[in-house]
């Protein structure tokens, strides 16, 4: 067997009443991938989370090549070894990308404290350019550039140290198709040589592909670790969830008639380098599903139907004639939008689960013009429950949270607006089987009220299992339409986003 090359001993960490890490050991070898899994909350994160200085844990030991590892921050972390790419962005808006990467080690740029911006910009454009990023510019401000260009700029940053311990959290569901194959060049790099790769991932096919080994967390215990050749996705769901699972959660009815009546129809929908002359008609209590590879503009359609897009052309308009320019007007007219990006664009993540589902609702909440206290939290607590939130409490502070347990508080905010037209974009991502199984029950009961659904999403599956009609796109344009079929294959999907 490899020699170990960080041992976690009797790690523990809690958040109030939660015990979010209980007391979990675990040995990480050299030359390895090693996959932590589990459902959302079960403390994975968490857990690597006070390795690399993102959290302070409360008791236990991270010892790494004999040394013992206590990383006050990130940056503390990454001089003692260990770093993490995050399921979010994890770069500061208004610095450089050069900046970015150097974040917290410009010293070494430094000289009787005067910074060589010249010399920290070289060395950071050789280094996107050594990873095959050469388009992305060291000097240019990081807001310009996408999501997924955001990541891979946090890949060098995280990586091109070599640290002797890489965290990948969730990173795959922010990536597209290149991104990931990027991404998976690195961490394969890393374990070549004799360092470490703890990978993160709700996707349990990927997690087998990916990994040598693979560790179970369940509400912050350690389960057991089994090796990635010996299993399929059915034991590690049994292991997450502690009995058998069915993966029977799609929809299963075929050629159900949609109704003819249209709700929201966009025309000619056109945004800088993003859509081009895109049209859409959504009808009453029908799902559609938009897919292709992540560049494809799918994203930035959800943006334009909610009005969110400020340099739109084109037109959506709702059945009563009332055009969408703008997010109020969206809101204030029954449409809800879920993005990709769920701490930037659907959640404010400094404040509280009770704000953050009753933001959208305050004036329905509202008794005579009068908000009161107890009635936002009656109703906070009603819609977090409802998507089983795991949480101490409404007043919890969104930061807190898990990737998935955010995502839930992002459509119990929608849930508990009972909107008409609910737009959602990548609405499983960074979930674990149940919650998806919760999620996609839910769509289904909304179509058959009568509720109409845009679900946009990278996963051909998801497109497969939940859509009456599948829209695919193609640089910034509709590539192709399918309808509903039991006979439809990825195949046939795949073969229009390429």
């Amino acid at each position: 067997m490899s020699e170990v090359l960080l041992h976690a001993e009797q790690i523990d960490k809690n958040f109030g009443v939660t015990h979010a890490v209980d007391h979990v050991t675990l040995d990480f070898y050299k030359g390895e991938i090693h996959a932590l899994i589990g459902e959302n909350g079960s403390g994975k994160s968490t857990f690597t989370s006070c390795l690399t200085g993102i959290y302070h844990k409360d008791s236990g030991t991270f010892t790494l090549n004999g040394k013992e590892v206590n990383a006050k921050n990130q940056v503390d972390g990454n001089y003692q070894g260990v770093a993490v790419i995050v399921q979010e962005i994890g770069t500061l808006s208004g610095l450089s990308v050069a900046e970015n990467i150097f974040l917290g080690k410009e010293d070494e740029f430094t000289k009787f404290g005067v910074k060589n911006t010249n010399a920290m910009n070289k060395k950071a454009q050789e280094l996107l350019d050594s990873y095959g990023f050469n388009y992305i510019k060291a000097t240019d401000l990081i807001d310009n550039y996408n999501f997924e260009d955001r990541k891979l700029i946090e890949i060098v940053k995280a990586t091109h140290f070599k640290p002797q311990i890489l965290v990948v959290d969730e990173t795959t569901t922010a990536l597209g198709e290149k991104g990931r194959i990027e991404l998976f060049k690195v961490m394969k790099q890393t374990r070549d040589d004799g360092r470490c790769v703890i990978f993160i991932s709700h996707d349990l096919d990927e997690v087998i592909e990916q990994s040598d080994n693979i560790s179970v967390l369940r509400d912050g215990v350690f389960i057991g670790t089994v090796k990635s050749d010996d299993v399929n996705t059915d034991d590690l769901k049994k292991l997450m969830v502690g009995r058998e699972m069915s993966n029977n959660y799609y929809r299963t009815d075929y050629n159900e008639r949609v109704s003819d009546e249209v709700v929201l129809k966009g025309e000619h929908l056109t945004v800088p380098d993003e859509i081009d002359d895109f049209s859409i008609e959504l009808h009453k209590g029908e799902i559609i599903g938009i897919g292709g590879l992540s560049e494809c503009g799918m994203h930035e359609v959800g943006k334009a139907l909610f009005g969110a897009s400020y340099d739109r052309q084109g037109s959506v308009t709702l059945a009563d004639g009332t055009k969408i320019n703008d997010i109020k007007t969206a809101i204030d007219h029954s449409i809800a939008y879920a993005s990709k990006d769920r701490d930037n664009e659907s959640l404010v993540i400094n404040d509280t689960i009770q704000d953050n589902i009753c933001l959208p609702s305050l004036e329905d909440i509202k008794k005579n013009h009068i908000l009161h206290a107890k009635d936002e939290k009656a109703f906070a607590e009603k819609f977090a429950k409802q998507m089983s939130t795991k949480m101490e409490g409404v007043h919890q502070f969104m930061s807190a949270l898990s990737g998935g347990n955010k995502q839930k508080v992002v459509l119990a905010r929608w849930i508990g607006k009972d909107s008409d037209i609910i737009i959602l974009d990548s609405p499983t991502r960074g979930i674990d089987v149940k919650v998806k199984a919760d999620i996609y029950q839910m769509m289904d009961t909304m179509r058959k009220n009568g509720k109409s659904i845009i679900m946009i999403s990278e996963e051909i599956s998801e497109l497969l299992g939940m859509a009456d009609r599948i829209i695919i796109m193609k640089d910034g344009r509709q590539s192709g339409e399918f309808k509903r079929s039991e006979d439809l294959k990825d195949t046939d999907l795949i073969a229009n986003m390429v």
